[in-house]
């Protein structure tokens, strides 16, 4: 009699307990080159930024809750970067010469990139800087294809096909539109005491409540 007394006392007590209400704000402590911020309204509405070496990303919309978690949507839906070609000429300093600019002619350093060739392997590498980028003059291959992208955006190019027979220095340009915007649809947030856990691309985050 007495152990059915304590187990019903426990049930009562668990029914009894006042759903962790989500609404405040939260910090994600992930090392001293990541900081990253979210921000559950009362109105519904959510606010969050992330800072990650040289990757800042941000988003606004809605939350909802459904049983214990939290989902996350961006309103309105970001509209992605892109990229375009460019101008095209002749050069006679190398076979290929690329470069990637904002809509403003600036150059955009950091942006991966991938060569394929009429044989063997493609060559990946990088644009470090506003001059671009140029392939080799030992190189005799002929280049037929180009790749771009910028990986801390998740952002990849089209196969934009090559000629050099037509032009062989190639100005890209890249739209940024909402670049960093970050198009949340449904994002799950577990409820935990103080704390709400992230799932995004495979990986968990705690957001710790901040007093």
């Amino acid at each position: 009699m007495g152990v059915r007394f304590l187990v019903a006392a426990m049930l009562l007590l668990t029914a009894a307990a006042p759903a962790v209400n989500p609404v405040g704000r939260y910090r994600l402590h992930d090392g001293p080159d990541v900081a990253s911020e979210l921000e559950l309204r009362a109105d519904g509405r959510f606010g969050y930024a992330l800072a990650a070496g040289s990757l800042d990303e941000a988003a606004t919309g809605r939350w909802r809750r459904i049983g214990n978690r939290v989902l996350l949507t961006t309103v309105p839906k970001p509209v992605p970067p892109v990229f375009s070609p460019g101008k095209a000429g002749r050069t006679t300093e190398a076979p290929l010469t690329l470069h990637v600019t904002w809509p403003n002619g600036r150059g955009i350093p950091g942006v991966d990139f991938r060569v394929e060739f009429e044989s063997g392997d493609p060559f990946a590498d990088y644009i470090n800087n506003d001059e671009g980028w140029s392939l080799a003059a030992a190189e005799t291959r002929k280049p037929v294809a180009v790749t771009l992208a910028l990986p801390g955006y998740g952002l990849v190019s089209p196969r934009f096909a090559i000629d050099p027979a037509k032009a062989n220095d190639l100005t890209f340009v890249l739209t940024p539109h909402d670049m960093g915007r970050v198009d949340f649809q449904d994002l799950p947030l577990d409820i935990a005491p103080g704390r709400l856990v992230m799932h995004r691309g495979g990986a968990t985050e705690n957001y710790q409540r901040e007093r």
